[in-house]
């Protein structure tokens, strides 16, 4: 339902976007960007509506990050710059109840994608 793409390393201030190309259901639902940095819990990076609005970002990445979406193409993006070493984890894509509460049994994960960041 869910692929990502575009991970991969990256010196620090540099950028990145990853790719999430949503099939099925989760396609017409809202999406979201997360990451899990090793030996920590999965946090929430941005969420996007169905719509393409309704952009929400967490503090640690405002101004950084840009999420937006393709409806043709059914593909979120998420555009990463000024990229610090603190951003190193593996970045998921979701879909569904679960952008808004992880704990949700309703919706989709992509399989996660490694972003690293050397300083």
């Amino acid at each position: 339902q869910l692929v990502e793409s575009g991970g991969g390393w990256v010196q620090a201030g540099g950028s990145l976007r990853l790719s999430c190309a949503a099939s099925g259901r989760a396609s017409s639902l809202v999406m979201g960007w997360f990451r899990q940095a090793p030996g920590k819990e999965r946090n929430f990076v941005a969420r996007i509506g169905w719509s393409g609005g309704n952009k929400v970002y967490a503090d640690s990445v405002k101004g950084r990050f840009t999420i937006s979406s393709d409806n043709a193409r059914k593909t979120v993006y998420l555009q990463m710059n000024s990229l610090k070493p603190e951003d190193t984890a593996v970045y998921y894509c979701a879909a569904g109840a679960v952008v808004v509460d992880p704990s949700a049994s309703d919706g989709y994960w992509g399989q996660g994608t490694q972003v690293t960041v050397s300083s």
